[in-house]
């Protein structure tokens, strides 16, 4: 379980210093505020659960079903939502705000995103493969995979063979990133070291 929970955008990677001059890698998200949209429970939906919304969309960019769920909820459109499960979720009221004053300089953070997306990729580069020698007659096959051992016997590839093919894209978390600094005036995070993702990407942020 979460204590909190913020979405938020990477703008991007600085550095700052510390009180004895030491060099930190930073990066700088703009993390909520975020509204609580739905507060879930038991009863109703079989588990236990707080839903939060994040960047305003105009009317025309919303549907009807994502409107009405939005109005119930005495909120504006949101773009985006998550859910997170709070240690105590009895702190939470529908239209609440969580900003980043609800992490502290030290918190110990989790993040997840989007890893960039890299194409499609041959097994050098997406597995590390070291390729074939460039000697002794060989020719066109520095960069191939190789025998992939289908003869025969079992006549067929094996799944989860390491192979060409899409790389990047996924989503990732990294864990265990330490909270800096924080900018309250303008919602910002500065969270040590780097998180998945691009610029702009949209990034999930748990204490």
């Amino acid at each position: 379980m979460a204590k909190t929970m913020l979405i938020g955008r990477k703008i991007g990677m600085t550095r700052i210093f510390n009180e004895i001059g030491r060099d930190i890698p930073v990066t700088v998200v703009t993390a909520g505020p975020c509204t609580v949209v739905q507060i879930k429970n038991e009863k109703n939906d079989g588990y236990s659960g707080i839903q939060i919304g994040f960047e305003n969309k105009k009317d025309k960019h919303t549907t009807k079903p994502s409107a009405g769920h939005f109005k119930k909820a005495g909120a504006e459109n949101k773009r985006y939502l998550k859910e997170f499960v709070p240690e105590n979720g009895d702190e939470y009221s529908i239209g609440d705000k969580i900003t980043v004053d609800s992490f502290e300089v030290g918190d110990d953070v989790d993040v997840r995103g989007t890893s960039k997306g890299k194409g499609f990729a041959g097994v050098m580069k997406r597995h590390g493969f070291s390729g074939g020698r460039k000697t002794h007659g060989k020719n066109s096959v520095m960069r191939a995979g190789g025998s992939v051992g289908a003869s025969a016997s079992p006549s067929r590839i094996f799944p989860g063979m390491k192979m060409p093919g899409r790389m990047g894209g996924n989503t990732v978390c990294t864990k265990n990133l330490t909270i800096v600094r924080i900018d309250s005036d303008n919602n910002q995070l500065f969270i040590k070291g780097a998180v998945p993702g691009g610029k702009n990407g949209v990034l999930f942020i748990t204490k």
